[in-house]
């Protein structure tokens, strides 16, 4: 087989580390991929859809895996299948699930799923005099695509009156807050949940826990996520059957009610409360850190698992009974004005972790950083302690300018 995956961060890496002893791969392609991708396969600079098309008909790719979320609200799937090219995940309509919130919480309310109350804003006046009224805190999200930075908590109405307008006037997101979704606050703990979906069923991986804020304990500006942990230490059986009734089920609901089958990943961004387990977004795609945790801890032959769905086949996913950390370096500055094109040092002197590069690129015999999340350092062990001390000793042996990592990861 021919695989092509999208994506140059550290989630492609631990897909095509996990791939990349199965013998009935010959070749692996990686549009744009990263300083370890292009050691397992080889990396192409491509990003439109048509560029991607033309190489996958070109190269006679049998199978393409999509990485980030861009390329499928934007219609790659669509595109791909003209051709009968076969993708591993969704169509446009499918992946607005993720590409329009306002799409998504109308999609959950309809189908009773169990998410924050919320309403939706086109009207920048109408979305002002609304928080007037509200508690807080107040959630104020952007609805479309923003890297992950359009949700703001705000805690009083001139921070939710500042949002809105930045969003709305000054358009700090282009387009994708032109629409807002304004929901209650919810307090609790998150948890992730990857499923795949075979077109008729979803299958569920076990629960990470992603850390979001850029500093110790959880304070900061939010990122695209400093580290993870699986699976989830605080997410319980119960918890679970909560997710399971009322969540997961009345997602297949509406899927089934919507028409939307799919061959793909749906990701749960779960909140835990007091009150139970509720659904902050859908992600159609695999997240990243976490999916570097869970392909540590996956048993099951990747490959066939996706093949499995691809056929409509029923799956079973099965994880070892260990723990896993992932630690996040990052550039300098991240995830505002990022430092870049630094050398990075001391990959040889790893000894209980594997490393997976991310925004990192080789140049003649060096890796320099080229991105904000730099690199990601994953291990296993029985308890998250073991795990966490393999990570951070390795940690301490990798070098680059101005990079940087959270302390605490693993330490909940």
């Amino acid at each position: 087989m021919r695989i092509l995956i999208i994506g140059e961060g550290g989630r492609e890496s631990a897909l095509a580390a996990k791939l990349q002893n199965d013998p009935r791969i010959s070749k692996m392609f990686f549009a744009n991929g990263n300083a370890t991708t292009d050691v397992i396969g080889k990396n192409v600079h491509l990003s439109e859809i048509k560029e991607l098309r033309d190489f996958a008909i070109k190269e006679k790719i049998d199978l393409t895996i999509v990485g980030p979320e861009a390329p499928l609200v934007a219609g790659l799937k669509d595109e791909f299948k003209k051709h009968d090219l076969k993708v591993f995940g969704p169509n446009q309509k499918v992946a607005s699930l993720e590409g329009s919130k306002a799409f998504s919480k109308k999609f959950m309310q309809t189908y009773d799923i169990k998410t924050a109350k919320a309403v939706v804003f086109d009207s920048y006046n109408d979305a002002k005099e609304y928080v007037q009224t509200q508690q807080y805190p107040l959630v104020v999200k952007a609805s479309g695509l923003a890297g992950g930075k359009g949700v703001v908590i705000c805690d009083n109405i001139e921070e939710a009156e500042a949002t809105i307008h930045d969003f709305m006037i000054r358009r700090i997101y282009g387009d994708a807050g032109i629409r807002l979704v304004i929901e209650e606050y919810l307090e609790g703990f998150e948890a992730s949940i990857i499923a795949f979906s075979n077109g008729e069923k979803i299958f569920p991986c076990i629960a990470a826990k992603d850390y979001k804020k850029a500093g110790n304990g959880d304070t900061g500006p939010n990122t695209g996520g400093m580290g993870s942990v699986a699976p989830s230490p605080d997410f319980t059986q119960e918890h679970y059957a909560d997710f399971e009734k009322n969540i997961l089920q009345t997602t297949i609901n509406g899927l089934k009610g919507e028409g939307f089958s799919f061959k793909g990943i749906i990701f749960f961004g779960l909140m835990v409360t007091k009150n139970g387990t509720y659904l902050l977004e859908y992600n159609m795609r695999f997240g990243d850190p976490e999916t570097q945790v869970l392909m540590a801890l996956m048993e099951n032959n990747l490959l066939d698992v996706i093949q499995d769905c691809m056929d409509g086949k029923d799956i079973e996913l099965k994880f070892k009974d260990e723990k896993a950390v992932c630690l996040v370096m990052c550039s300098g500055g991240y995830p505002r004005n990022i430092e870049t094109g630094y050398e990075i040092v001391g990959e040889d002197k790893l000894k209980h972790s594997k490393l997976l590069y991310a925004g990192a690129v080789r140049r003649a015999d060096k890796v320099v950083s080229n991105g904000g999340r730099v690199l990601n350092i994953v291990a296993t062990g029985a308890t998250y302690d073991d795990a966490r001390k393999k990570v951070y000793e390795d940690a301490a042996h990798i070098h680059f300018d101005y990079g940087f990592y959270r302390e605490d990861i693993g330490k909940f």
